[in-house]
């Protein structure tokens, strides 16, 4: 009797730590995340441009944005997700908002007057406030499943290019 409890006990403590540790590591990713512009002229395309919405629109030479959002990884699992970002640009505040999509197809409202997205409507998650260049923040949130937009809101800076997907998987 004595060997099949300390049997038990011993199994029992071998797998506790093993299972915390399995879960902590399945549930948890670390997004690295890149805000860029290409200087000082990349305001200067505002009005040149077809604004881009959410879709590649046919005929939209993407090599011709002046600012974008690079991820390190386009995907990741469902769970707790850290996104940390660094505004790469040399002289242009910029931030990170996060919005789940329920289409990719379907573009954000953009209100052409204020050139910005409408952060309400667009079901925003959270965000990174505005980074001086060269600063860093983050934002951890839990994420289901699904396909979101990371994108920036300072005025124009969407229509330029500025925002990426990101895919969350089971």
């Amino acid at each position: 009797m004595k060997t099949t409890a300390r049997t038990a006990a011993a199994l029992i403590a071998a797998l506790i730590p093993a299972m915390w540790l399995g879960a902590a590591q399945a549930a948890e990713s670390t997004i690295n995340v890149s805000l860029w512009d290409k200087g000082a002229t990349s305001m200067d395309m505002m009005g040149k441009m077809p604004a881009m919405g959410i879709m590649m629109t046919p005929g939209v030479d993407m090599k011709m944005v002046t600012m974008g959002i690079t991820l390190d990884t386009a995907s990741v699992p469902a769970g707790k997700v850290t996104l940390n970002a660094t505004n790469d640009s040399k002289n242009l505040l910029h931030e990170m908002l996060v919005a789940p999509l329920a289409d990719p197809a379907v573009a954000l409202f953009y209100d052409t007057k204020t050139l910005r997205v409408d952060e309400e409507a667009s079901g925003d998650l959270g965000e990174v406030s505005e980074l001086e260049p060269g600063k860093t923040g983050s934002l951890t949130l839990e994420l289901k499943p699904g396909s979101y937009i990371l994108f920036c809101n300072i005025p124009g800076h969407y229509e330029l290019g500025m925002w990426t997907l990101l895919t969350v998987t089971k």
